[in-house]
């Protein structure tokens, strides 16, 4: 399992911590040394099952100087899809990423579901 994710961000180190709570193996990926790759993000996408939007750091500094908000409304996937991979920094963290699932972002009651 991959956990990809900025060892800086306070979310993600809520989400290491489950993860070694629970005594969970994983990779640990810093995303700002080791982006994903257009096609690893397609991928990702299609195991979580949400709209590539649902990738994007709506909160990061990045997204906000780019005026993000406004111009994703009038991009394809495919440019959404090159735009992340291009930043990692643009890419919403913690992703942990099994065989069969994608998690995106940090939220307990996901992580209880899938490891319940």
């Amino acid at each position: 399992m991959k956990f990809i994710c900025y060892p800086k961000c306070s979310t993600c180190r809520k989400a290491q911590k489950y993860l070694d709570h629970k005594k969970i193996d994983y990779d640990l990926i810093d995303i700002k040394l080791e982006r994903p790759s257009k096609e690893e993000l397609k991928h990702y996408q299609k195991l979580s099952a949400l709209s590539i939007d649902r990738f994007f750091n709506t909160s990061g500094l990045k997204y906000r100087e780019l005026h993000l908000k406004e111009k994703l409304k009038t991009m394809s996937d495919e440019e959404k899809l090159d735009l992340l991979a291009s930043d990692g920094m643009l890419v919403k963290r913690p992703l942990l990423v099994g065989e069969d699932f994608c998690l995106v972002g940090f939220r307990q009651d996901d992580y209880d579901k899938q490891f319940a």
